[in-house]
C-alpha cells in the first residue's frame, strides 16, 4: 500500500489496542481531558473549519448537524452512534468497533461535550457479535476508571453510555428507524417533518445521531485542529475517508486515503488490481444503494463526494462500500442479487417500496431466468420511476438508482438475455437459492 496518511487506522494492528492500557499507552484519552477545558461552541467550531462530513452515506457537514439542536432547551440532548453499518459491501466500522473501540469512544465524548450531551448510546449492528463484546468491554473499562459515569476525568461533566444490539434490519441504518428501533418500537422511519432528530429524536428529544468513522475522526480534528484537518483531501470533501474494498481485487480489505485520490490508481496500486488479470467491468463506490460506475467512468473518478456525482448524479461516495466486478461478471444476476435484498428489506410503511420492490425483482428473475419478454427493460424502468421520490425515506433511490444503472449502463447484457429467451435459444435457468427458499 501507498503512503497515505492514517488517522483512524494508525493503531489498529496493535494488539494491545482494544484495551483501555494499550489505548492510553498511545495518547488515548488526552484529547478529551483537553476538549474539557474547551467552551462546547469552540469545539463546535473547530469541527466546522475541518469540513469534516458524515461518513456514514449522507455526506452531511458533521459540524452543522450539531448546530441544529435546539440553544438552551429545557430537554435532554442525547447522542447517538450509528454503528448499524447495514449497507451491502460496507464493513469499515467494525474495523474500528474490534480494533480501536476506545478511540470510537473518546469521539462520543468529544461530541457529547459539544452539543451539550449527557447519556449517549451505541446502536450496533445484531450481527457484529465480537465488535460488540469489544466495545462493551472498553465501556467497562471506562467506567471504572470514571472516564464514564458523575464527572468524568474529574470534571463537572458526566455522561453515561450504553450499547445496544440491533436485529439485523437494513432499515434501521436509517437514523429515524434507528431511533424508533431503540426506543422499543418497530424500527420504521418517521413522517417527516420535523426534518432532523435534533430538533425532535430518541424520546422526543434533541438528538444527534452520528456515524461511526465519523465521530472516530473528532480525536484527531480537535488534536490537530479543524484547519489541519481540512487541509488533507479537496476543498469540498476533506479529510480521509475508509474504503471496504470487496469483489474481483488481488487485495480486499478495509483502507484509508486521503479524499481526492485517483479511483483507477487506488484499485491498481491499494488494491492490487482485477484478480486473475481480468479486465474492469464496473465499481460500485459507495455501497449497494448507489448506481454503478463504467470502467470508463472509474478513470475519470477521484474518491471524493463532488467527482463521483459528477459522473452520474445516482452514484455516490456513500459509506464507501467499494464493490468491484471484473468482466467476466454477469451483470443481470448482480442486479437480481440487489433487487431481491431491497425487496426483502423494505419495511413495508410506504406502499412504493413493498410493492414496488417486489416487482422488480421478479422481472429481473424472469430475465436472468431466460424468461425475459419484450418491455421488461422498460417496465423496470417505469416501476422504479415511480418508486424513487414517493417514499418517506431515501430507501425508494436506494431500490431503484442500482437497478436502473445497471440496465442504463449495460443494457446489452440485459437485451441479450432477452432477444435469446424471445428466440427460444435458452434452455430454461436453474434458479438462484433464494428461490428454491421462497418455492418451498
Amino acid at each position: 500500500m501507498g503512503q497515505h496518511r492514517q488517522i483512524l487506522l494508525k493503531n489498529v494492528h496493535c494488539t494491545d489496542q482494544h484495551t483501555i492500557a494499550g489505548y492510553e499507552s498511545r495518547g488515548g484519552y488526552s484529547v478529551i481531558r483537553k476538549v474539557l477545558n474547551m467552551e462546547p461552541a469552540k469545539v463546535t467550531e473547530e469541527v466546522i473549519k475541518s469540513g469534516l462530513r458524515g461518513r456514514g452515506g449522507a455526506g452531511f457537514p458533521t459540524g452543522k448537524k450539531w448546530t441544529f439542536i435546539p440553544k438552551g432547551t429545557d430537554k435532554p440532548v442525547y447522542l447517538v452512534n450509528n454503528a448499524d453499518e447495514s449497507e451491502p459491501g460496507t464493513f469499515k466500522d467494525r474495523v474500528l468497533l474490534e480494533r480501536d473501540p476506545h478511540l470510537c469512544i473518546e469521539g462520543m465524548m468529544i461530541c457529547a461535550f459539544a452539543v451539550g450531551a449527557r447519556f449517549a448510546c451505541i446502536y450496533i449492528r445484531g450481527e457484529y457479535a465480537y465488535p460488540y463484546q469489544r466495545v462493551r468491554q472498553a465501556i467497562r473499562e471506562c467506567y471504572a476508571k470514571d472516564y464514564l459515569g458523575k464527572n468524568i476525568f474529574g470534571s463537572n461533566v458526566s455522561l453515561d453510555l450504553v450499547i445496544h444490539r440491533g436485529a439485523g434490519a437494513y432499515i434501521c441504518g436509517e437514523e429515524t428507524a434507528l431511533l424508533e428501533s431503540l426506543e422499543g418500537k418497530k424500527g420504521q422511519p418517521r413522517l417527516k417533518p420535523p426534518f432532523f432528530p435534533a430538533i425532535r429524536g430518541l424520546y422526543d428529544s434533541p438528538t444527534v445521531v452520528n456515524n461511526t468513522e465519523t465521530l472516530a475522526a473528532l480525536v484527531w480534528i480537535l488534536e490537530n485542529g479543524g484547519e489541519a484537518y481540512a487541509q488533507i483531501g479537496t476543498a469540498k470533501s476533506t479529510g480521509t475517508k475508509l474504503f471496504s474494498v470487496s469483489g474481483h481485487v488481488n487485495k480486499p480489505g478495509v483502507y484509508e486515503v486521503e479524499m481526492g485520490y485517483p479511483m483507477m490508481q487506488f484499485l491498481e496500486e491499494e488494491c492490487g488490481g482485477i484478480r486473475e488479470g481480468r479486465k474492469l467491468k464496473g465499481v460500485m463506490p459507495g455501497g449497494s444503494s448507489f448506481a454503478i460506475l463504467t470502467a470508463e467512468e472509474v478513470a475519470k473518478a477521484t474518491l471524493d463526494y463532488e467527482s463521483i456525482s459528477g459522473l452520474d448524479r445516482t452514484a455516490h461516495l456513500g459509506s464507501g462500500g467499494f464493490m468491484v466486478v471484473d468482466d467476466h461478471t454477469d451483470i443481470v444476476e448482480v442486479a437480481l442479487n440487489f433487487a431481491h435484498f431491497y425487496a426483502h428489506e423494505s419495511c413495508g410503511q410506504c406502499t412504493p417500496c413493498r410493492e414496488g420492490g417486489h416487482w422488480v425483482q421478479k422481472i429481473i428473475q424472469r430475465i436472468a431466468r431466460g424468461e425475459g419478454l419484450a418491455g421488461d427493460i422498460e417496465l423496470i424502468d417505469s416501476i422504479c420511476s415511480q418508486v424513487q421520490g414517493h417514499t418517506i425515506c431515501a430507501f425508494g433511490e436506494a431500490l431503484s438508482w442500482p437497478a436502473q444503472a445497471f440496465i442504463r449502463k449495460f443494457p446489452a447484457d440485459f437485451k441479450a438475455r432477452i432477444r435469446e429467451a424471445m428466440e427460444g435459444r435458452v434452455q430454461h435457468r436453474v434458479p438462484l437459492n433464494y428461490e428454491f427458499q421462497a418455492a418451498h
